[in-house]
């Protein structure tokens, strides 16, 4: 039975790490920095990172991300590359993915530095590519993590609180997920089966939800970066990175990327779709009614949908999110991962109930 754990090789959390950012770069490389940026990014901290270079007498060339990680995307930064020894993604889950993807067909080293908390790639060896409408499309696996992952908590706390909500939603799917797979013996994204290690990493990661989640939203909706912020930081990026990748992924995930095929969630945030995603699984793993109604207060309490509703489903028809249903139980995709059957008429049943029960909860 082969096992294995993946990570970055270097984590590095704290307040005005950017400011670092030509420093850590040097561990990479010495020809120069592509650095990948967000639109965000690149208007409000693009002189910090042209200081940090300039300052320390190094190339770069700082170029916009495109909005989606597609192939097309990821073609068009390979092709610019040029003398470039090193991919610095800056960014959301999207923007990392596709810096990600470049450093692979390329053979160059990585370093991720997200501006937002949220979703748990930065940390993983994997990219999630979309079409050009922003439909799921398909995993990429990769060789290996980033070299090094770069949070600046201070950055973090001033980005819309919103983007620290959907990473917890995300992170929340970890612990549920990697309980499924370690059930199931399924092979992880790592290669192997899941190991005690990545199932404590991720028991870890739900408790230390439970225990900041709230209190660090509250803090960020205020601008302010708190030891609960610094905890759920951790928890939304290296231990929900290491606890799936290393753990697996199964239900929650697959109800995502079946969401993603309904144009009207496309203005969801990835985490957002996996909290209901989460949902699903407890109920279709038939939970007790106090620990779903313990993750839908939760999930509540930080911002998280519960309800068809929330995701911009209110009028949708049983035929549509049957479509959805079929998506999510696809050959390639990772509901298989459950230890048993699932049927996209399971699916339908358990999104269908999983609404009902918060609508009924939050009366």
């Amino acid at each position: 039975m082969l096992k294995r754990i993946a990570s970055p090789g270097s984590y590095i959390q704290g307040k005005g790490e950017i400011h670092h950012l030509a420093h850590y770069y040097r561990q990479l490389g010495e020809r120069g920095a592509y650095i990948v940026a967000s639109d965000i990014v690149y208007d409000s901290y693009g002189q910090a990172i042209a200081s940090s270079f300039e300052k320390e007498n190094i190339p770069y060339t700082l170029t916009k991300f495109g909005g989606e990680c597609s192939m097309v995307e990821i073609n068009m930064h390979c092709k610019k590359l040029g003398n470039h020894d090193a991919v610095i993604g800056m960014g959301g889950g999207k923007t990392l993915d596709t810096a990600k993807a470049i450093g692979y067909y390329m053979k160059v080293p990585v370093l991720i530095a997200p501006t937002i908390a949220s979703s748990d790639a930065p940390c993983s060896r994997l990219s999630v590519l979309y079409k050009e409408n922003g439909e799921f499309e398909k995993y990429l696996p990769l060789p290996a993590n980033p070299n090094i992952v770069l949070m600046d908590t201070e950055i973090i706390s001033q980005a819309p609180v919103r983007f620290l909500s959907a990473g917890i939603g995300d992170a929340l799917a970890t612990y549920y997920e990697a309980a499924a797979c370690a059930q199931s013996n399924a092979l992880t994204m790592a290669g192997g089966q899941c190991t005690k290690t990545a199932l404590c990493l991720a028991k870890l990661c739900l408790d230390t939800l439970l225990e900041n989640g709230v209190k660090a939203v509250h803090a960020v909706s205020l601008k302010l970066c708190t030891s609960a912020v610094e905890e759920i930081v951790e928890a939304n990026t290296y231990l929900s990175g290491i606890g799936f990748e290393s753990g697996g992924l199964s239900a929650a995930h697959a109800v995502h990327n079946g969401l993603t095929t309904l144009a009207e969630c496309h203005h969801m945030l990835h985490g957002e779709k996996v909290a209901f995603g989460v949902l699903t699984q407890l109920v279709l793993e038939n939970r007790s009614i106090e620990e779903i109604y313990m993750i839908m207060d939760f999930c509540q309490a930080v911002g998280l949908p519960t309800t068809l509703a929330q995701l911009g489903l209110a009028e949708i028809s049983d035929a549509r999110l049957l479509e959805a249903a079929r998506a999510s139980c696809a050959e390639e995709d990772t509901m298989g991962n459950m230890p048993f059957t699932i049927t996209p008429q399971d699916v339908l049943a358990a999104m269908k109930v999983a609404d009902k029960l918060a609508v009924v909860h939050s009366a």
